[in-house]
């Protein structure tokens, strides 16, 4: 297990490089990663998360408006932030983050979707998942979300989880309790042996399942679906209430 105080995670990445389409029309002028939810870019409320949590560098890909994206965060001097250059063609989200592990150091990083929005309980998740995290039974610690208990999720669920973490995913016509919040400490392990060019980080999800390897930690707090500009609504009530 991760000893707080020797090795939490230093290094994270985000992934900002999505088209960001289901959130239209506010994208055909803006990236996703830049919609403002409560006064804030969700990419700037992803970012202060990290800090908080002793993050001192990020890699941020980019692609869509990614010179929106590098002009934004020329602005912030916390964390340190490394630009992974995906305007070429998207790599997915496996791919893309094959391409920044040279950046990210040996050790275990935490992984955020920019446009993933919670919050938290008495203590931080991403504490929670540092704590948790052992890397010699783990690939992938998952931060999982009650699909019952979150704002803007309507959907069957991503995984079950067994009473010692592991996770099972679900099968097509089966609801399972649990949705992928968009939030995982994962180890550079995870990531041997990975196909080259664009793939979705879901096939070493699988693999690592398939191993044993994959864990999930239930999120304490509120996590918010902000997949729609009409989900925009529902989170800034939910973060007007928890400040109140």
């Amino acid at each position: 297990m991760l000893s707080p105080a020797v090795a939490r995670p230093r290094n994270a990445m985000v992934l900002a490089a999505g088209l960001g389409t289901r959130m239209r029309p506010l994208t055909d002028t803006l990236p996703k990663p830049l919609v403002p939810v409560g006064g804030k870019p969700l990419l700037d409320h992803v970012l202060d998360r990290l800090v908080a949590s002793g993050v001192e560098t990020t890699v941020v890909n980019v692609h869509f408006f990614a010179d929106q994206i590098e002009r934004h965060l020329a602005g912030r001097h916390r964390p340190r932030i490394v630009i992974s250059d995906e305007r070429p063609a998207l790599l997915g989200t496996g791919g893309g983050v094959v391409k920044a592990l040279p950046q990210l150091d040996n050790g275990p990083f935490f992984l955020v979707n920019a446009d993933t929005l919670w919050i938290d309980g008495v203590k931080t998740n991403l504490d929670r998942l540092a704590q948790m995290f052992d890397s010699a039974a783990m690939d992938a610690l998952l931060l999982l979300a009650a699909t019952s208990a979150s704002i803007g999720y309507s959907g069957r669920g991503d995984f079950g989880m067994t009473p010692d973490g592991r996770l099972q995913r679900r099968a097509e016509r089966e609801v399972v309790p649990f949705v992928y919040s968009g939030v995982a400490l994962l180890s550079p392990a995870l990531f041997a042996d990975a196909p080259d060019g664009a793939f979705a980080l879901t096939r070493l999800f699988d693999r690592a399942e398939a191993a044993g390897r994959l864990f999930g930690l239930r999120l304490e707090g509120l996590w918010m679906h902000v997949g729609t500009p009409e989900a925009i609504a529902a989170a800034e009530k939910a973060i007007l209430a928890s400040a109140a």
